[in-house]
């Protein structure tokens, strides 16, 4: 009953008095005590209702936030464009706010697009220097909606070049950095906006998914996402990948907030014919459907091949995940699809649809300068992230009896899976959206299971479902029957409040007085039996590094053999395993930085971080001293 409830009140709160946004849209005292960070969309407009907060103060929050993080700070790489106009779409909505009320949930809501999202009022490049002056005839059917909706377009993300790929490097901007460890990939090909929304660039963003570019970043960057049932959504006026396979929708932190959003995007769209399913059904209403499953007796099939190649620190935080819906009654059954591997190998269209889908979408948008892809690959504008894509695409000859048999194929697995569904009465497929977690920047990376929703039309919903012990998020996915999008949600959902488990990236914590924190710079002096050393060190969790410098003072007597870090584990014995070492034998000073764990940040935050050191005047075991 949670999310009615919380409906409720914000219908109450419209029709509530409240002070409101001044129609210039300047803050007050008030109005900046509201912090947008992790903040959702209910809150958001709960502050904008009471006159905590305007439009003008969240998009100058989101703005500060960008500035602090994007190019500066973890220096995500995120963002390719700041909407310019952005500040005056708030004031104006600022101002509709006092003089008739809000529109709905997502007035006054900044947002990000992925840039393969047409926009008519800055370029929309699909991260390639080709296109990047590129201004469409046309907003996107989704941006449409949006706007009219109320949500404003703060700025639009990185994606990985032409959305063909998964770890989002483009040449238009370079590669996005993953929040929960910035020496890895994001996922993609949404990865700009997995990691702006993860980091709290904007309330919500959206991405797209020809095979896995919704889900994957959802679960590299605790985020939720939906791929949809083919059709539910326009993709008219995003760049395509392959329109057979593609659909386009939001990233969020919350279902709830995807809900919000995905109940603005959906319907029927006349330019874009695979949304004519949505004519004759009742709308989804995602948002009013959220409490609607009792998860006890509902039945979930483990997909156990998807499940045996997952890797084993991903496998644990899924299983673990199921074992609490087991414990609510969920029975979870092991099932396989016969032929899955073939059925899908078979199935695939981007290497059909690509060349001629692009053509036709640079003409259709009226794109002057580049007209197709033999133009691209033949100037060298790409990335070569991307070069061996384009080159196959490029010199492909299309074969109607291939391409046929592909689409054939596409009815096969679908019909495969349905039986699946049939025969043991689920209620959805359960497995990972991506068997490895995220790789090092510059790395391939594996273990794509996108291919069974993407190839078959059916909705597939990316969760969190919790964290490696390195800090890593994991997600979970779950692959739903054609038009039961809600139910997937609805089935995340008691997870989510139970599980509580979106964390926000340390590397981008809340700004204070509009900055970010510090580096927390001091100096520490360990004196004992003939040991004297001194040390500079410095804890920042913007860089994720602790770094320190360390020498024997001119009073040393005695060798020293080592000097090292550990963790104490609460029981204060310190007996806990050595975690960085300092300094060896040998050395009289020693110096590099150490990039943290989850463990050793939050033990430095306690105050649990000891300096232990090894002596010849000193036992065996050592000694230590708190570090600060």
């Amino acid at each position: 009953m949670k999310h009615k409830l919380l409906s409720l009140l914000f219908i109450s709160l419209l029709c509530s008095s409240s002070n409101g946004a001044s129609s210039n849209g300047s803050s007050n005292s008030a109005q900046s005590e509201f912090n947008v960070f992790e903040a959702s969309i209910q809150e958001i407009q709960t502050a904008l209702e009471q006159g905590r907060v305007s439009s003008v103060d969240l998009v100058q929050q989101y703005l500060q936030r960008i500035d602090a993080y994007d190019k500066s700070g973890p220096a995500l790489n995120a963002i390719i464009r700041i909407n310019s106009q952005a500040m005056k779409q708030a004031r104006m909505l600022d101002e509709e706010r006092s003089q008739i009320g809000p529109r709905g949930l997502l007035h006054g809501i900044p947002i990000i697009l992925k840039d393969n999202y047409n926009t008519v009022d800055m370029p929309t490049t699909g991260g390639s220097v080709a296109l990047a002056g590129f201004i469409p005839s046309s907003n996107a059917s989704q941006v449409d909606k949006l706007l009219r909706a109320g949500a404003i377009v703060l700025a639009k993300s990185n994606l990985h070049e032409y959305a063909y790929g998964i770890t989002s490097i483009s040449s238009i901007l370079g590669q996005t950095r993953n929040p929960y460890d910035t020496r890895r990939v994001p996922g993609g090909s949404s990865g700009g906006t997995g990691a702006a929304i993860a980091a709290s660039f904007a309330a919500v963003g959206m991405g797209s998914d020809t095979c896995g570019s919704i889900r994957i970043p959802s679960a590299f960057n605790n985020l939720i996402g939906l791929r949809p049932s083919k059709g539910v959504s326009s993709i008219y006026g995003v760049m395509p990948l392959s329109h057979t396979q593609d659909v386009a929708g939001p990233l969020a932190r919350s279902v709830e907030d995807l809900a919000i959003v995905l109940d603005a995007v959906a319907g029927y769209d006349a330019r874009d014919e695979a949304t004519e399913i949505m004519q004759n059904i009742s709308p989804l209403n995602f948002l009013d459907n959220l409490d609607s499953s009792e998860l006890e007796g509902l039945r979930l099939g483990k997909l156990e091949s998807y499940f045996d190649r997952a890797s084993a620190p991903s496998r644990r935080v899924i299983e673990e995940a199921l074992d609490w819906y087991e414990q609510q009654g969920v029975e979870i059954v092991e099932v396989e699809i016969p032929e899955l591997g073939s059925l899908i190998a078979a199935s695939a269209l981007i290497g059909h649809e690509f060349q001629i889908d692009l053509n036709q979408y640079l003409a259709l948008f009226l794109s002057e300068e580049v007209l197709n892809l033999n133009d691209i690959v033949d100037l060298g504008l790409y990335h070569e992230a991307v070069a061996g894509a384009l080159g196959r695409s490029r010199s492909s000859v299309f074969n109607e009896d291939a391409y046929r048999t592909a689409v054939a194929a596409r009815g096969d697995l679908r019909l495969a899976i349905e039986q699946v569904f049939a025969d043991q009465d689920l209620d959805a497929i359960v497995y990972p959206p991506i068997a490895e977690t995220p790789v090092f920047t510059g790395e391939n990376q594996p273990g794509n299971n996108c291919s069974i929703s993407a190839n078959s039309g059916l909705p597939a919903l990316s969760l969190p479902a919790g964290f490696t012990d390195n800090g890593l998020p994991v997600g979970m996915e779950l692959l739903g029957k054609f038009l039961q999008d809600p139910q997937l949600l609805s089935i995340a959902a008691p997870y989510e409040l139970a599980a509580s488990t979106r964390k926000a990236p340390s590397s981008t914590p809340s700004l204070i007085d509009g900055l970010p924190p510090e580096a927390d710079n001091f100096q520490a002096n360990f004196q004992q039996g003939g040991v004297s050393v001194r040390g500079q060190f410095s804890f920042d969790v913007l860089s994720n590094l602790f770094e320190y410098e360390i020498e024997a003072t001119a009073q040393n007597t005695a060798e020293i053999y080592a000097l090292t870090l550990l963790i104490d584990d609460e029981s204060f014995e310190l007996t806990d395993p050595i975690v960085l070492n300092l300094m060896g034998p040998d050395s009289q000073n020693g110096s590099g930085s150490y990039f943290m764990s989850p463990q050793f940040r939050q033990a430095f935050s306690e105050g649990r971080i000891y300096l232990k050191v090894f002596a010849e005047t000193f036992p065996a075991s050592g000694i230590s001293q708190i570090l600060r």
